[in-house]
């Protein structure tokens, strides 16, 4: 009796440790497929660890499937696309090393395939093709919500355009993170990804951001930090902002000030490691909006669309309201007809 109860600590000691994928590699599930579904009668690329506990995923019907990661704590992970994930015939993913620790961790051993900027265009046919035989496909990024700053919508536009059925599973995202824990307004924001890494592109981009009445939210290397807020502190002056780092890890920080001061103090630091977020404050349209810009913008549009139309796309832009907008667009266009 005592060597019986020896043997089941041992193998669930075994089943919960680092070899639990191993282990798993073992069993086997056949199953009945309901209609529509694929037959599961494979190894553990069906199983996933709940709780410490080997649990069978359900059976995946084939397509894709867009699976959020966790940005920083793997406890962040959902149940749901630790089902997707097990079930699935193959995982793509940026870095197979980077997602292996996560399939690790619960125990999934699912075949990883590499899919990035730089070999998406060899990679692509080869994942519609097994898309194209019945496969259940997994496209997760090295963290968060696949698609956003990496090549994935170029897969997901040709599935859909051969048939594939797409589905997202959300979860994490730095993007609505950083958002949140900012204190900036969120009723309405852009999504900018990142600065160009040359100095010219970068600055000329920033001037075009600046006319955007939402608050802003832009990912960022260590090594270009503090280049990038020095810019934007000189393109967009004391805008309300904050810099956010190891979001959800032991070391998460946010560091919330104007942009001068944080520029300031990015210019004194240590080069950080890792990508961060920065989110900025919309404009003060009273304040940054002029005559001159207003009157500008509004001769650009008049050149090309109706008073009406000019007045409406100005000030969606400026911010400025609509009344003012249109007293300014009837007197230039008077001006115009002066000038005839």
């Amino acid at each position: 009796m005592v060597n019986q109860v020896k043997k089941i600590v041992i193998f669930t000691l075994a089943m919960t440790g680092r070899g639990a994928a191993a282990k798993l590699s073992e069993m086997r599930t056949t199953a009945p497929a309901a209609p529509g579904l694929r037959p599961v009668s494979d190894p553990a690329g069906r199983h996933y660890l709940f709780d410490g506990r080997p649990t069978a995923a359900p059976p995946l019907p084939a397509g894709l499937y867009l699976v959020a990661t966790p940005i920083g704590n793997l406890r962040d992970v959902t149940v749901r696309a630790l089902e997707v994930l097990a079930a699935a015939d193959l995982v793509a993913c940026e870095d197979t090393r980077v997602t292996r620790k996560l399939l690790d961790r619960y125990g999934i051993a699912t075949p990883l395939s590499a899919y990035h900027e730089h070999n998406a265009a060899q990679a692509r046919p080869r994942l519609l093709a097994r898309l194209g035989e019945g496969a259940a496909i997994a496209l997760v990024s090295d963290a968060g919500t696949p698609l956003v700053s990496d090549p994935g919508y170029k897969l997901v536009r040709e599935a859909r355009a051969a048939g594939a059925s797409v589905t997202a599973v959300p979860g994490p995202s730095a993007v609505l993170a950083a958002l949140t824990l900012s204190g900036l307004p969120s009723d309405r924001f852009f999504f900018e990804g990142f600065l160009p890494a040359k100095e010219a592109a970068r600055r000329a981009r920033i001037a075009e951001l600046k006319r955007i009445p939402a608050t802003l939210v832009l990912f960022e290397t260590g090594a270009r930090i503090a280049a990038s807020l020095a810019d934007l502190a000189a393109g967009l002056g004391a805008r309300e902002a904050a810099l956010c780092r190891e979001l959800t890890k032991l070391h998460e920080e946010v560091r919330r000030g104007d942009l001068v001061t944080l520029a300031q103090e990015a210019s004194q630091a240590s080069e950080p490691r890792g990508e961060m977020v920065i989110v900025v404050a919309p404009p003060d349209r009273q304040a940054e909006v002029t005559a001159i810009d207003l009157d500008s913008l509004l001769r650009q549009a008049l050149g090309r669309v109706s008073v009406k139309e000019a007045v409406a796309e100005v000030a969606a832009v400026t911010g400025t309201p609509r009344r003012d907008v249109y007293q300014r667009a009837l007197a230039l266009d008077k001006e115009r007809g002066h000038g005839r």
